[in-house]
């Protein structure tokens, strides 16, 4: 049996927990940030996202001894394939930010159904999420959302079950899996379609040979399918019955490390044009979170999830018609 160590002095949560039925939450959980080894990979997202930043910049404005930065991005926004991807970054971080989840498959989905091959729609949308999941990690360490347990359990299954997903890309043909793709993020769709319709059961310990199986298939169908992480693993596990608020926080936690692993991966196979989606994407992105809050205050979850599922479902429909016609 586990001995427990609940925090009864949070009053910013616990009120919530008693409202549902929940116990209160874990001291290890609202002082995550006191425990060593999280404190260590909060210091390593932080290290990860300020070296990837100057590498970026060097590489743009003195990495290049035959076309000058400024000239990059001039060709940039002259370039059709940049303002596409802004739109998508744009639409994909509102959905993101409204829902906590559905970045990757709305992003890969509307890059698919662009003409990008899908090693390049699942690469540049996952090297566009290295900044976004890092912030997001860092967030939630700082709010005590970040359950240790659960990080862990999720975090080797994920890794590997990414990089077999990295392999499946890089050494398939990608005109040949673009339908196998449309077709799961078609039933990714139809996933998160029904998430309006399911209800919270009653809160359950976290079972790492459970959950261990559960991260590699989100991991290996979030690399091949551009996404699905968020609604493979966060929905399962919240739809178990886990604590929403903790599991939310440490499965985006977990998907920093994914992201950077698939990202580094994917970084050695693919061509110069990536950066155009990525740019596109981040730029999209950047501008996306008061529209987020916008769309969060004035609809309501159930009606989100209907109408992102719809749209998900709709274009991977249109991209597999356009392959079998």
């Amino acid at each position: 049996m586990k001995i427990r160590h609940p925090d009864l002095n949070d009053q910013a949560i616990n009120p919530e927990h008693q409202a549902l039925g929940l116990p209160p939450v874990e001291y290890a959980v609202t002082h995550a940030q006191e425990q060593p080894l999280l404190t260590i990979a909060g210091y390593m997202i932080v290290a990860i996202l300020v070296s990837l930043v100057g590498y970026f910049v060097y590489r743009l404005f003195w990495g290049n001894a035959v076309i000058s930065g400024s000239t990059l991005v001039l060709d940039a926004l002259h370039n059709p394939l940049f303002w596409t991807a802004v739109a998508v970054g744009l639409v994909a971080q509102m959905i993101d930010g409204a829902l906590g989840m559905a970045y990757g498959i709305t992003a890969t989905t509307f890059l698919l159904a662009a003409g990008a091959p899908p090693a390049m729609a699942s690469g540049a949308t996952h090297l566009a999420e290295v900044f976004t999941t890092g912030v997001s990690g860092i967030s939630h360490l700082k709010l005590g959302n970040v359950n240790k347990r659960l990080v862990l359990s999720l975090l080797v299954p994920g890794l590997i079950g990414g990089l077999l997903g990295t392999y499946v890309l890089s050494n398939v043909d990608g005109q040949l899996l673009k339908p196998f793709i449309s077709a799961y993020l078609l039933l990714m769709g139809l996933y998160v379609f029904s998430k309006a319709f399911k209800t919270i059961q009653q809160a359950r310990e976290i079972n790492a040979a459970k959950v261990a199986p559960l991260a590699l298939f989100g991991g290996f169908m979030d690399t091949t399918g551009g996404g699905g992480w968020g609604p493979i693993v966060t929905t399962s596990l919240v739809g178990a019955g886990h604590d929403p608020r903790t599991t939310i926080g440490s499965v985006n936690f977990a998907e920093f490390f994914l992201t950077v692993t698939v990202a580094a991966a994917f970084f050695t196979i693919l061509d110069s044009t990536v950066w155009i989606f990525v740019a596109g994407l981040a730029l999209g992105g950047l501008f996306a979170a008061p529209f987020a809050a916008l769309i969060t205050r004035h609809l309501k979850t159930r009606t989100l999830l209907m109408l992102v599922g719809s749209l998900i479902s709709l274009v991977s429909l249109v991209n597999l018609a356009k392959w079998m016609f």
